[in-house]
């Protein structure tokens, strides 16, 4: 077996602080899930180390199978009615001013968790009016959409994870036109709308630029490109580790395509320092 070896440029500074161990006991004890550790994140310990975390909701059991996730499939838990105040606590304890919501996807569901997302939403509302309020969704489709739309987040991302070429290799279900058109539904309301994809999945570069055209044309205002990294050994392999010069570059062409915003390096994830990013687009908040 041929394992690409991780450049310099990957290498992560493991922290762990006092912030870390109260992030830790918060979601520990509130039974709570976050991306950072389903999802095997490689910034998990700045992140926790800074006082912060990305909280995952429906449960840590996924009803699709994508090849780059490392997120458990197989048949979810009922929904945990208390969840909503449960996150909001959390937030709360936490001192957040910015917060950033994922979740699994619940197919089998006959609303796919669309109105879980609004009882979330509304309950962080209730403990903090002013709070920053980010999700990344599933592709719901408009109707169910809607909903959460109108519990007024301040920005909802959808991923396109990858290339048009790519997406039906690398996602389970999802299609590339289908999350544009999310995407593009998102955009029509008053939230940004924001999207990542991840390189060194054997995209080419030409690629990866139509794909922030596409995103771009969709209405996303937000976007973040990130090095792909398997987190099992049952995930895609990694075709390459994209030097931080392309990231640089992706950037650029970002800027000129007329993102307000465009986080690009190889450790860049979607939620990864994301009140930082929200800050350099909404200067008023």
């Amino acid at each position: 077996m041929n394992i690409k070896r991780k450049p310099d440029w990957l290498k992560i500074k493991i922290e762990n602080s006092e912030e870390y161990a109260k992030v830790k006991q918060i979601v520990d004890s509130q039974h709570l899930h976050t991306i950072c550790s389903s999802g095997k994140c490689p910034n998990m310990n700045h992140c926790w180390s800074i006082g912060t975390a990305t909280f995952m909701i429906m449960g840590d059991i996924c009803t699709r199978s994508c090849k780059f996730c490392a997120t458990k499939t197989g048949k979810p838990l009922p929904l945990d009615a208390d969840e909503p105040k449960k996150l909001a606590d959390s937030i709360e304890k936490m001192k957040l001013k910015h917060c950033v919501i994922t979740s699994v996807d619940r197919d089998e569901l006959p609303d796919k968790g669309s109105q879980h997302w609004v009882h979330v939403v509304d309950e962080i509302r209730r403990h903090n009016l002013h709070i920053i309020i980010e999700l990344l969704i599933p592709d719901y489709e408009e109707k169910l959409l809607l909903p959460i739309i109108n519990s007024q987040p301040d920005i909802i991302g959808h991923n396109l994870e990858t290339v048009e070429r790519l997406t039906p290799a690398i996602r389970s279900k999802a299609t590339y036109r289908n999350s544009l058109t999310v995407i593009e539904n998102i955009a029509k309301s008053d939230c940004i709308a924001k999207t990542g994809l991840m390189v060194g999945l054997g995209e080419k570069e030409s690629e990866v630029i139509q794909t922030l055209k596409d995103a771009r044309d969709a209405g996303c205002q937000m976007v973040t490109i990130g090095q792909y990294l398997r987190p099992r050994m049952d995930n895609v392999e990694v075709t390459e580790y994209v030097h931080p010069d392309i990231f640089e570059k992706y950037k650029i062409v970002g800027q000129e395509l007329g993102f307000r915003n465009i986080e690009s390096s190889p450790l860049v994830r979607s939620s990864y320092m994301a009140e930082n990013s929200f800050s350099k687009i909404s200067k008023r908040i």
